[in-house]
């Protein structure tokens, strides 16, 4: 049963941590991790890794032959840390003009209605409206825009599109009433999570989106899970579609005069880090700016570590591996400003301050860990080897990641997009 529950919040939250009790962050305090102790000497796990038993090494057991395979794929456009400073910008692009491909983003859309405007209503000191825009035919998406008192084509302000972690509403962001859906609704970390609500605080234009198939935008006749697999057979993929989506906001919002183009940022938590950092691959003139709002992940090198791990179906996107790791797409950011708050692996950290450090940009990096780990000594397992055959939980230990407190972090986002932006 333990594990059972386990499995089923690893699901709820999308990309693999879990959430626990609000710290006093949210009351301008510092992070507070229960587990918040110094490290002692840990023994390293050792894996139950696949064994082939055959003097050729090749594998009767399917999966151990998968897991082989996974082991030896070496994307096409993965970043090479040896790479020189001349050859960045054209690997960059190279990534930017693939991504839409392997999203299997829709070709030769027609012209759609423009965005329209359904309600408007004072709170204070900003404005919250409520919205709607048709990315292709026959889809609606509902989305929320708060407006700072003050705003207008004379004085613009900088925008900051937010995304929830995977269930949590676009009303959750803003810290409205939940909409009555019939459909359960996160309470962990509420006060935390409303990443729009404190942006526009602080000035920012904020515009909260939710993720496809969930709150007002799910179906009681077919819930996510179920309906990933049909969107495989289309030829799409959950991610791709969310990221269309957001695309067509982020288009019309670089549009209204209100907004200033020149600071508009992309901010995600959990599963909405990966359209954030997708947004700013695909549009570098737009998205000044990145947050992502948990831990720098390699999907490949986790999978093989638990052993041929697939993860929940929303985040299967078909061939991504044969191309670039969402590490990747992260690295392809630089020199623009990118934050981690969750810390990671310290190969991939690494490897993402190498390619910062290539372009004269550390400064433009920063990356935070949970209280857990926030130093070296609390960090036992940064240069050890990542062995195959652990289970999530050894895996989060050598990832650095303290799962129970797994939430959006005002107190790290919105001083540092404050900063960035002169704000």
């Amino acid at each position: 049963m333990k594990d059972l529950k386990r499995r089923e919040f690893l699901g709820v939250l999308g990309i693999g941590v879990t959430g626990a009790a609000m710290p006093n962050a949210a009351r301008g305090g510092k992070s507070v991790s229960k587990s918040n102790t110094p490290a002692k000497a840990v023994t390293p796990p050792k894996g139950r890794p696949f064994v082939s038993g055959r003097k050729d090494g090749r594998f009767v057991q399917t999966p151990g032959f998968l897991q082989q395979y996974l082991k030896n794929m070496r994307p096409k456009l993965a970043f090479d840390p040896d790479m020189k400073a001349e050859d960045f910008p054209a690997w960059r692009e190279a990534v930017r003009k693939k991504l839409p491909e392997v999203l299997c983003f829709p070709e030769d859309v027609p012209p759609q209605p423009h965005p329209k405007k359904l309600w408007s209503k004072q709170r204070d000191g900003y404005q919250l409206q409520k919205w709607e825009v048709y990315p292709e035919p026959w889809c609606v998406v509902p989305f929320l825009m708060l407006v700072p008192n003050g705003v207008s084509q004379q004085s613009p302000a900088p925008a900051v599109m937010c995304f929830p972690g995977s269930t949590w509403s676009k009303e959750s962001l803003a810290g409205e009433p939940e909409l009555d859906t019939g459909k359960p609704i996160p309470k962990r970390h509420w006060a935390t999570n409303r990443q729009a609500l404190f942006f526009v605080k602080k000035g920012f234009i904020s515009v909260a989106v939710e993720n496809p198939a969930t709150n007002e935008t799910a179906s009681p006749l077919r819930n996510r899970s179920s309906m990933c697999p049909t969107a495989l057979w289309l030829g799409r993929n959950y991610i791709g579609i969310s990221v269309f989506q957001k695309s067509c906001i982020l288009e019309w919002l670089s549009k209204l005069p209100m907004v200033d183009t020149k600071r508009i940022a992309a901010c995600g938590h959990s599963l909405g880090s990966n359209p954030a950092d997708i947004l700013g691959v695909l549009y570098p003139d737009l998205v000044k700016a990145v947050i992502h709002n948990d831990f720098l992940l390699n999907w490949q090198e986790r999978a093989i570590a638990l052993n041929c791990y697939s993860p929940p179906i929303h985040h299967t996107v078909g061939g991504m591996f044969q191309w670039f790791d969402h590490s990747d797409l992260e690295i392809s950011l630089a020199p623009r400003p990118l934050l981690f708050t969750e810390g990671g692996r310290k190969n991939q950290i690494d490897k993402i301050r190498r390619a910062y450090k290539l372009l004269g940009a550390e400064d433009q990096l920063e990356v935070f860990y949970y209280a857990k780990y926030a130093t070296p000594e609390k960090r036992p397992f940064d240069d050890m080897p990542l062995p195959e055959g652990v289970t999530m939980d050894e895996y989060f230990q050598y990832a650095n990641v303290d799962a129970p407190e797994h939430r959006f972090r005002p107190e790290r986002a919105v001083p540092w997009l404050t900063k960035v932006f002169g704000i």
